[in-house]
């Protein structure tokens, strides 16, 4: 009995009713969707090439062929180089006296002609077998102390007593018209260009294939007193151990200078071929 009324007290409550929802906004056009589509439909069809037919490749001229494919492809094909010519370098080739650096210069310019050698400037007395201007430029030190005074010089030491200095117009004029340059230093000038030039120059240190065929080439030269023999070659001991400061390495051993030429010149075009070229702004 209660159990009924109480069932059906529970089936005759009035259920609440809620609220209807609020309507929902009208939703706007999505304007910019359909500008952007629009626009990059249009866009595509401008810059869609007109279909052009491909000639059969077995029969077609190839003149014919390459309009086809220009026609096609929207573009024509030209005959520019696809990379710029690589930049003229600056060599610096260093090593210790009695590595041969004069023998290999002289041979490289005979391969390369479009090498400019700078020529150095320098205070010492001229050997009989060497000419001036070729193989250094041979000037007093009142006239030495004058280049430096006007910054002629790109940089300059005072070795074994003498003067030797790097003319900046040398560089400036033969790299302007596109040659590569070589300048031949001692360590100490190496040293000093390095920190001038950083990496916009290429390092090459020469170097016998022992340190007793060193000391035979310094005896052999036959042009030092024994006090400057000593000197030297206690230098040059030390000067060895300035090869890791270098880029490239190259062994001139005794009756292989050919070699030892081959080696530079592949160094040189391995330099040209890089894809990221050394730069110089003097």
């Amino acid at each position: 009995m209660i159990r009924r009324l109480f069932n059906s007290s529970l089936t005759r409550l009035p259920f609440p009713s809620l609220p209807p929802p609020p309507p929902l906004p009208k939703s706007k056009p999505n304007n910019f969707s359909f500008r952007l589509h629009s626009s990059t439909t249009h866009m595509g069809d401008a810059r869609r090439p007109s279909p052009t037919p491909i000639p059969s490749l077995e029969n077609a001229d190839r003149s014919e062929l390459l309009r086809a494919l220009e026609a096609s492809l929207g573009s024509s094909f030209t005959s520019e180089p696809l990379i710029p010519n690589p930049n003229p370098l600056v060599i610096v080739i260093s090593g210790p006296s009695g590595v041969g650096k004069d023998a290999v210069i002289s041979r490289l310019r005979d391969s390369r002609p479009g090498i400019h050698f700078v020529v150095t400037a320098t205070t010492r007395p001229r050997r009989p077998n060497e000419v001036d201007g070729k193989d250094y430029l041979f000037v007093s030190k009142e006239e030495f102390l004058k280049m430096v005074e006007k910054d002629e010089l790109l940089e300059y030491a005072l070795v074994y007593g003498d003067y030797k200095g790097v003319p900046k117009q040398q560089i400036r004029e033969f790299m302007a018209r596109g040659n590569d340059v070589v300048l031949r230093v001692d360590i100490q000038g190496a040293q000093t260009l390095r920190k001038i030039l950083g990496k916009s120059a290429v390092f090459v240190f020469l170097m016998a294939e022992s340190e007793a065929a060193l000391v035979e080439r310094l005896v052999d030269r036959n042009t030092e007193t024994k006090e400057s023999l000593l000197v030297r070659v206690s230098t040059a001991k030390e000067e060895m151990k300035h090869v890791r400061n270098f880029d490239y390495v190259v062994v001139n051993a005794k009756d292989k200078l050919d070699n030892a030429v081959k080696l530079l010149e592949s160094i040189i075009d391995a330099e040209k071929a890089k894809v990221c070229q050394r730069t110089l702004h003097l």
